[in-house]
């Protein structure tokens, strides 16, 4: 074992085949994570994602219970098993990009990227922004996208669907093609029809009834 200034220890290069080295078998085995639902909702109740109260949803709705997904992305186990799960739902056949409204989807399409580049699989990300910029070039969305390119809306907690809504109207406006939405979480509280009737398809990894709640009515 070699070890840096600070202590931490420095893996040799070692040929691609050679993953003897326990900390090289801990990167095979992610590299390759197969999406375990029952471990990502196991992790919720865990980070206490899901709490019960009063709340205010960002569509402006009184809720009994508040979605906390930024204590799942924001934690290493809980956005890989995010990332699986969406390139799981992503497919064979990859959009040329993902991405979607800031700051609550940047996690995501970062940790999403990152494991598709990993497994070989070219995938690029952007961000969009509420505003544009007021300086600068000014854009409504970053990244290395190119009008004309297929994406996906990646998004943490679905509702009514406002906040993807104004993502792909900001991405079309780009010139992008939005081929659909992928998010950690439906709360079944009419986001997918707002999606359909618009002519995208929702998936999400999990809904509220895998935590045993049923959609709140208006």
């Amino acid at each position: 074992m070699q070890l840096c200034a600070n202590g931490i220890e420095v893996i040799p290069i070692a040929p691609a085949q050679d993953v003897t080295h326990p900390s090289l078998q801990l990167l095979t085995e992610w590299r390759y994570l197969v999406f375990d639902r029952e471990a990502l909702i196991e992790l919720m109740r865990e980070k206490k994602a899901l709490e019960f109260g009063n709340f205010t949803l960002a569509s402006g709705k009184q809720a009994s219970f508040y979605l906390d997904c930024r204590k799942i992305t924001l934690d290493s186990k809980g956005v890989n098993l995010v990332a699986a799960g969406m390139l799981d739902k992503l497919g064979d056949d990859l959009p040329d990009a993902v991405g979607g409204m800031a700051i609550g989807a940047d996690p995501i399409t970062a940790a999403v990227i990152m494991l598709s580049g990993q497994q070989n699989r070219p995938l690029k990300g952007f961000i969009v922004r509420k505003e544009a910029k007021a300086h600068g070039k000014g854009q409504a969305v970053e990244g290395p996208v190119q009008p004309g390119e297929r994406v996906v809306i990646l998004e943490d907690v679905v509702t009514t669907g406002g906040s993807s809504l104004q993502a792909i109207e900001q991405a079309e406006a780009f010139g992008l093609q939005v081929e659909g939405i992928i998010a950690i979480i439906d709360r079944l509280e009419g986001g997918a029809q707002a999606f359909q009737q618009r002519g995208y398809q929702l998936e999400s990894l999990l809904t509220v009834r895998d935590f045993g709640i049923d959609p709140e009515a208006d």
